[in-house]
Protein backbone atom coordinates (compact mmCIF):
# COMPACT_ATOMS: atom_id res chain seq x y z
CA UNK A 1 0.00 0.00 0.00
CA UNK A 2 1.30 3.43 -0.96
CA UNK A 3 0.52 7.01 -0.46
CA UNK A 4 1.03 9.62 -3.05
CA UNK A 5 1.05 13.20 -1.53
CA UNK A 6 1.63 16.31 -3.79
CA UNK A 7 3.50 13.98 -6.20
CA UNK A 8 5.74 11.89 -3.81
CA UNK A 9 5.04 7.91 -4.02
CA UNK A 10 5.91 7.52 0.12
CA UNK A 11 6.78 3.47 0.40
CA UNK A 12 4.98 2.47 4.05
CA UNK A 13 6.32 -0.50 5.80
CA UNK A 14 3.42 -2.85 4.29
CA UNK A 15 5.12 -2.34 0.63
CA UNK A 16 8.97 -3.55 1.50
CA UNK A 17 11.18 -4.88 4.05
CA UNK A 18 13.30 -2.17 4.91
CA UNK A 19 17.00 -2.56 4.91
CA UNK A 20 19.22 -2.25 8.02
CA UNK A 21 20.52 0.70 6.97
CA UNK A 22 22.61 1.63 10.60
CA UNK A 23 25.37 -0.99 9.38
CA UNK A 24 25.87 0.40 6.12
CA UNK A 25 24.56 3.93 6.15
CA UNK A 26 24.26 5.02 9.40
CA UNK A 27 26.71 5.65 12.61
CA UNK A 28 26.92 7.82 15.79
CA UNK A 29 29.27 10.62 16.82
CA UNK A 30 29.88 13.02 19.64
CA UNK A 31 30.22 16.53 18.10
CA UNK A 32 31.53 19.16 19.54
CA UNK A 33 29.97 22.92 18.43
CA UNK A 34 30.34 26.37 18.65
CA UNK A 35 26.73 27.88 20.35
CA UNK A 36 27.77 31.28 21.03
CA UNK A 37 28.50 30.92 24.38
CA UNK A 38 30.95 28.07 24.27
CA UNK A 39 31.67 24.15 23.17
CA UNK A 40 29.15 21.89 23.71
CA UNK A 41 28.73 18.38 22.79
CA UNK A 42 26.12 16.99 20.99
CA UNK A 43 25.40 13.12 20.91
CA UNK A 44 24.18 12.54 16.95
CA UNK A 45 23.36 9.81 14.43
CA UNK A 46 24.15 10.34 11.13
CA UNK A 47 22.72 8.65 8.06
CA UNK A 48 23.03 8.85 4.26
CA UNK A 49 25.78 10.45 1.78
CA UNK A 50 28.57 12.14 4.33
CA UNK A 51 29.29 15.15 1.88
CA UNK A 52 25.64 15.83 0.33
CA UNK A 53 24.78 19.15 -0.48
CA UNK A 54 20.99 18.43 1.40
CA UNK A 55 21.27 17.76 5.33
CA UNK A 56 18.33 17.10 7.32
CA UNK A 57 18.52 18.25 11.30
CA UNK A 58 16.35 16.45 13.61
CA UNK A 59 16.21 16.68 17.18
CA UNK A 60 15.16 13.00 19.16
CA UNK A 61 14.65 11.15 21.86
CA UNK A 62 15.15 7.37 22.70
CA UNK A 63 11.48 6.34 21.16
CA UNK A 64 12.51 8.62 18.20
CA UNK A 65 15.51 6.24 17.68
CA UNK A 66 13.69 3.00 17.88
CA UNK A 67 12.73 3.79 14.63
CA UNK A 68 15.00 6.15 13.17
CA UNK A 69 16.58 3.26 10.79
CA UNK A 70 12.69 2.64 9.33
CA UNK A 71 12.32 7.07 8.99
CA UNK A 72 16.08 6.89 6.65
CA UNK A 73 15.03 4.24 4.43
CA UNK A 74 11.43 5.04 4.14
CA UNK A 75 12.53 8.70 3.30
CA UNK A 76 14.96 7.32 0.80
CA UNK A 77 12.65 5.23 -1.08
CA UNK A 78 10.42 8.18 -1.08
CA UNK A 79 12.42 10.78 -3.20
CA UNK A 80 15.62 10.48 -5.71
CA UNK A 81 17.46 13.10 -3.59
CA UNK A 82 20.73 12.42 -1.64
CA UNK A 83 20.65 13.51 1.72
CA UNK A 84 22.34 13.66 5.20
CA UNK A 85 20.21 12.83 7.94
CA UNK A 86 21.78 14.34 11.00
CA UNK A 87 19.26 13.13 14.39
CA UNK A 88 20.46 15.18 17.33
CA UNK A 89 19.74 13.28 21.00
CA UNK A 90 17.98 15.68 23.66
CA UNK A 91 18.65 14.68 26.54
CA UNK A 92 15.48 17.08 28.25
CA UNK A 93 12.90 16.87 26.02
CA UNK A 94 10.81 19.17 28.13
CA UNK A 95 13.11 21.52 28.50
CA UNK A 96 15.46 21.62 25.44
CA UNK A 97 12.77 22.22 23.21
CA UNK A 98 10.04 24.55 24.87
CA UNK A 99 10.43 27.85 23.81
CA UNK A 100 9.29 29.36 27.01
CA UNK A 101 8.37 28.02 30.47
CA UNK A 102 4.47 26.45 30.65
CA UNK A 103 3.01 24.42 33.85
CA UNK A 104 2.58 20.89 32.99
CA UNK A 105 0.34 19.34 30.64
CA UNK A 106 0.38 16.23 31.77
CA UNK A 107 2.00 14.42 34.24
CA UNK A 108 4.03 16.36 36.98
CA UNK A 109 6.93 17.62 34.23
CA UNK A 110 6.58 21.06 33.51
CA UNK A 111 7.76 22.81 30.72
CA UNK A 112 11.23 24.89 30.42
CA UNK A 113 12.57 27.66 28.09
CA UNK A 114 15.79 26.08 26.80
CA UNK A 115 14.63 26.03 22.93
CA UNK A 116 16.63 29.05 22.21
CA UNK A 117 19.98 27.63 23.76
CA UNK A 118 19.44 24.15 21.82
CA UNK A 119 18.74 26.08 18.33
CA UNK A 120 22.13 27.83 18.89
CA UNK A 121 23.09 23.93 19.36
CA UNK A 122 21.65 22.57 16.36
CA UNK A 123 23.22 25.90 14.44
CA UNK A 124 26.64 25.22 15.08
CA UNK A 125 26.08 21.76 12.85
CA UNK A 126 24.68 24.01 10.02
CA UNK A 127 27.79 26.50 9.00
CA UNK A 128 28.16 25.38 5.50
CA UNK A 129 26.89 28.02 3.63
CA UNK A 130 27.22 25.96 0.63
CA UNK A 131 24.78 23.42 2.08
CA UNK A 132 21.15 23.33 2.13
CA UNK A 133 19.48 22.59 5.92
CA UNK A 134 15.94 21.54 6.83
CA UNK A 135 14.17 20.51 9.94
CA UNK A 136 11.89 18.63 11.53
CA UNK A 137 10.55 16.47 14.19
CA UNK A 138 7.96 14.60 16.25
CA UNK A 139 5.40 15.59 18.58
CA UNK A 140 7.31 18.59 20.67
CA UNK A 141 9.95 18.30 18.42
CA UNK A 142 7.73 19.27 15.82
CA UNK A 143 6.66 22.06 17.62
CA UNK A 144 10.67 22.99 18.06
CA UNK A 145 10.93 22.87 14.66
CA UNK A 146 8.10 24.86 13.55
CA UNK A 147 8.96 27.55 16.36
CA UNK A 148 13.01 27.45 14.96
CA UNK A 149 11.92 28.97 11.45
CA UNK A 150 10.70 31.92 13.39
CA UNK A 151 14.16 32.34 14.95
CA UNK A 152 16.54 31.94 11.47
CA UNK A 153 16.61 31.89 7.90
CA UNK A 154 18.81 28.93 7.91
CA UNK A 155 16.35 26.25 7.58
CA UNK A 156 14.80 26.15 3.78
CA UNK A 157 12.01 24.29 4.77
CA UNK A 158 10.16 22.53 7.98
CA UNK A 159 8.93 19.07 8.42
CA UNK A 160 6.45 18.67 11.09
CA UNK A 161 4.51 15.91 12.44
CA UNK A 162 1.90 15.85 14.71
CA UNK A 163 3.72 19.13 16.23
CA UNK A 164 2.42 19.98 19.90
CA UNK A 165 0.59 22.67 18.53
CA UNK A 166 -1.56 22.94 21.83
CA UNK A 167 1.59 24.00 23.56
CA UNK A 168 0.29 27.35 25.89
CA UNK A 169 0.78 30.67 24.01
CA UNK A 170 2.06 29.29 20.62
CA UNK A 171 -0.88 29.76 18.38
CA UNK A 172 -0.99 33.59 19.24
CA UNK A 173 2.91 33.67 19.08
CA UNK A 174 2.27 32.21 15.17
CA UNK A 175 -0.24 35.07 14.33
CA UNK A 176 2.65 38.59 15.86
CA UNK A 177 5.50 36.79 13.92
CA UNK A 178 6.50 36.32 11.00
CA UNK A 179 8.41 32.57 9.81
CA UNK A 180 11.47 32.70 7.69
CA UNK A 181 11.14 29.96 5.52
CA UNK A 182 8.49 29.01 2.82
CA UNK A 183 7.90 25.87 2.96
CA UNK A 184 6.75 23.68 6.14
CA UNK A 185 4.48 20.23 5.80
CA UNK A 186 2.27 19.90 9.15
CA UNK A 187 0.20 16.94 9.96
CA UNK A 188 -1.42 15.23 12.61
CA UNK A 189 -3.42 11.80 13.26
CA UNK A 190 -7.18 12.07 13.20
CA UNK A 191 -8.09 10.56 16.47
CA UNK A 192 -5.22 13.13 18.42
CA UNK A 193 -7.75 15.81 18.99
CA UNK A 194 -9.35 13.36 20.86
CA UNK A 195 -7.41 13.28 23.31
CA UNK A 196 -8.88 13.04 27.07
CA UNK A 197 -6.43 15.83 27.86
CA UNK A 198 -8.41 19.35 27.36
CA UNK A 199 -5.26 21.09 26.50
CA UNK A 200 -3.94 18.49 24.21
CA UNK A 201 -7.75 18.05 22.89
CA UNK A 202 -7.30 21.79 21.04
CA UNK A 203 -4.62 20.72 18.99
CA UNK A 204 -7.08 19.97 16.03
CA UNK A 205 -8.65 23.45 16.11
CA UNK A 206 -4.48 25.02 16.77
CA UNK A 207 -3.07 22.56 13.75
CA UNK A 208 -6.24 23.79 11.25
CA UNK A 209 -5.69 27.60 12.10
CA UNK A 210 -1.79 27.21 11.70
CA UNK A 211 -2.36 25.61 8.38
CA UNK A 212 -4.70 28.46 7.24
CA UNK A 213 -2.50 31.45 8.29
CA UNK A 214 0.86 30.01 7.18
CA UNK A 215 -1.25 29.47 3.66
CA UNK A 216 -2.69 33.25 4.15
CA UNK A 217 1.05 34.06 4.12
CA UNK A 218 1.75 32.99 0.73
CA UNK A 219 4.08 29.70 2.09
CA UNK A 220 3.65 26.45 0.27
CA UNK A 221 2.49 24.46 3.40
CA UNK A 222 0.23 21.25 3.59
CA UNK A 223 -1.45 20.08 6.38
CA UNK A 224 -1.93 15.94 5.94
CA UNK A 225 -3.83 13.71 8.43
CA UNK A 226 -2.99 10.43 9.41
CA UNK A 227 -4.81 7.31 10.65
CA UNK A 228 -4.49 6.86 14.69
CA UNK A 229 -3.32 8.43 17.73
CA UNK A 230 -0.17 10.23 18.34
CA UNK A 231 1.37 7.37 18.74
CA UNK A 232 0.65 5.25 15.50
CA UNK A 233 3.65 5.39 13.28
CA UNK A 234 5.92 8.17 14.22
CA UNK A 235 8.81 7.42 12.25
CA UNK A 236 6.60 6.72 9.10
CA UNK A 237 4.83 10.15 9.83
CA UNK A 238 8.35 12.10 9.85
CA UNK A 239 9.84 10.31 7.00
CA UNK A 240 6.66 11.55 4.86
CA UNK A 241 7.41 14.96 6.21
CA UNK A 242 10.72 15.18 5.18
CA UNK A 243 9.99 13.56 2.15
CA UNK A 244 7.10 16.03 1.01
CA UNK A 245 9.12 18.95 1.81
CA UNK A 246 12.33 18.17 -0.16
CA UNK A 247 9.94 17.27 -2.74
CA UNK A 248 8.63 20.60 -2.43
CA UNK A 249 11.89 22.18 -2.44
CA UNK A 250 13.55 20.64 -5.39
CA UNK A 251 12.62 22.72 -8.21
CA UNK A 252 13.64 25.86 -6.66
CA UNK A 253 16.71 24.16 -4.45
CA UNK A 254 17.83 21.81 -6.26
CA UNK A 255 17.92 22.39 -9.97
Amino acid sequence: MSDRIAGVQFITAADASLPEFSKRFGFQEEKCVFDGKGSVTMKTYEFGKADSDIVLIQPVDDHDLEGIENEFAAIVSSCDLDFRLIAVRIDDWNNDLSPWEAPAVFGKESFGSGASEMLGRLLGLCDDGSKIYYIGGYSLAGLFALWAAYQTDVFKGVAAASPSVWFPGFAEYMKKNEIRTDTVYLSLGDREEKARNPVMATVGDRIREAHVLLKDRGLNCILEWNEGNHFKDPDLRTAKAFAWVLSSRSDSDFG
